[in-house]
C-alpha cells in the first residue's frame, strides 16, 4: 500500500509502505535513497521513516526504529526495519543466521552461460574503492560468496534474472554477475557500458518472507516495480 508520510516544514513526502504492524515496519526504498546516515550528510531513509511515524501516530517525544539491514544506494525495494528493541534483536539474529528469505531481481546487458545455476566466487572488498573483486579461488582476506539465479525474463536487449543470496557480502550481486559477463544495467563500477538516466542500477529487493519475531506468523510481501518502462516490459506478467 503507498502511504502518504508526514508534512515535514511546508511539504509532504510519500513514502511506499508494503507491511506495517507494531513491532516492524517494511518499505519499498527508491534508487538514490540511502538507509542509513553517511559522510554525504543526505537524510537517510530511517529518517524519513521516523518522522512517518511520528506524524501518523502523534508521537510527542523521539520514535525508536532500528536499522537491521540496508540495500546500496542505487538499488530499488525492501527495507526493513524495527520498531521495538525486542524486535531490533530478533531480526538482526536472523538477518545473521539467514533466515530472512530475500529475491532479487536484476536486469543484466548479456544471458548467462546457463538458464539457472550457482556462482561460487571468494569476494575481497576494497574499502577505498568501495568496490568488491571475485575470485575463482580463495585469496588472501576473501570471503566465500554463493548465489543461486535463474533467467525469469527476455527482453530486446536485456535479460531479467531472480536471484537467492546463500551469503551476504558486500556488493556480492553486483560483483558476482559481472564476474561471469552479466553487469546488472547501468552499474557503471561493475562494468556496465552506460549509466541508466536516473542514475540506478536495474537491481531490485523484490521479495521478502519470514516469520514474524514476535507474533511468528508469516509474512511474505513484494515491492512494487520501479517506475521505468523496461521493468514493466521485461517483467514477467503474472508478476508485475
Amino acid at each position: 500500500m503507498s502511504a502518504p508520510l508526514c508534512l515535514k516544514a511546508d511539504y509532504y513526502v510519500v513514502m511506499e509502505v508494503v507491511y506495517e504492524d507494531n513491532h516492524i515496519i517494511i518499505v519499498s526504498k527508491r534508487s538514490g535513497e540511502i538507509v542509513q546516515g553517511d559522510k554525504t550528510g543526505d537524510e537517510p531513509l530511517s529518517e524519513t521513516v521516523k518522522a512517518y511515524l511520528k506524524a501518523k501516530y502523534q508521537k510527542p517525544g523521539n520514535v525508536f526504529l532500528g536499522v537491521v539491514h540496508r540495500l546500496d544506494r542505487p538499488v530499488w525495494g525492501l527495507v526493513c526495519f524495527a520498531r521495538t528493541s525486542k524486535a531490533l534483536e530478533r531480526l538482526n539474529r536472523m538477518f545473521a543466521q539467514g533466515d530472512i528469505h530475500k529475491t532479487y531481481w536484476a536486469i543484466v546487458s548479456a544471458p548467462p552461460a546457463e538458464p539457472e545455476g550457482e556462482l561460487h566466487h571468494w569476494l575481497v572488498r576494497n574499502e577505498k574503492q568501495n568496490k568488491s573483486y571475485a575470485y575463482d579461488r580463495e585469496v588472501p582476506h576473501a570471503k566465500e560468496a554463493r548465489l543461486r539465479y535463474r533467467v525469469i525474463g527476455h527482453g530486446e536487449r536485456y535479460t531479467l534474472l531472480e536471484v537467492h543470496l546463500l551469503t551476504g557480502r558486500h556488493h556480492q550481486i553486483r560483483c558476482q554477475l559481472a564476474a561471469v559477463g552479466c553487469p546488472i544495467k547501468g552499474d557503471l563500477k561493475y562494468g556496465a557500458r552506460r549509466s541508466n538516466p536516473d542514475g540506478s542500477i536495474s537491481l531490485l529487493s523484490r521479495r521478502m518472507a519470514f516469520v514474524h519475531p514476535v507474533s511468528k506468523e508469516q509474512i511474505d510481501v513484494t515491492s512494487p516495480l520501479p517506475d521505468d518502462r523496461l521493468w514493466q516490459e521485461i517483467a514477467p506478467k503474472s508478476q508485475e
